[in-house]
């Protein structure tokens, strides 16, 4: 099986953004990260390609996934025999929101 080209469009402190890397690590697939939370023109370029701003957004051979959870990007790889399924465990949720207490968290920091 040949290793797809990926890149994720993803913030920094995001619960559906981590559930995507851990995807991605689950099946160890290399890409390309383009930090949308800390670079503009990543975001203006996201918003460019998949025609929305809502992230994260997954480039995979040219095919965006837009406003994507990680258990999505799973089940697109697997149905388009991008990888094999496995059961591995991730160490984050990999189709949730971040909890009340990290965003609380991150708000703090940017005060």
């Amino acid at each position: 099986m040949q290793t797809p080209e990926i890149t994720a469009y993803l913030k920094t402190f995001c619960g559906w953004s981590a559930g995507v890397r851990a995807v991605l690590a689950k099946y160890n697939l290399l890409y390309t990260e383009k930090d949308i939370s800390r670079h503009q023109a990543l975001r203006r370029d996201m918003e460019t390609r998949s025609g929305q701003a809502l992230a994260p957004c997954v480039e995979i051979y040219g095919h965006i996934l837009a406003d994507v959870s990680g258990e999505e990007v799973e089940k697109y790889l697997i149905d388009n025999n991008l990888v094999q399924p496995s059961n591995a465990a991730t160490d984050v949720p990999t189709n949730a929101a971040c909890a009340t207490e990290e965003h609380e968290g991150v708000v703090k920091l940017n005060l």
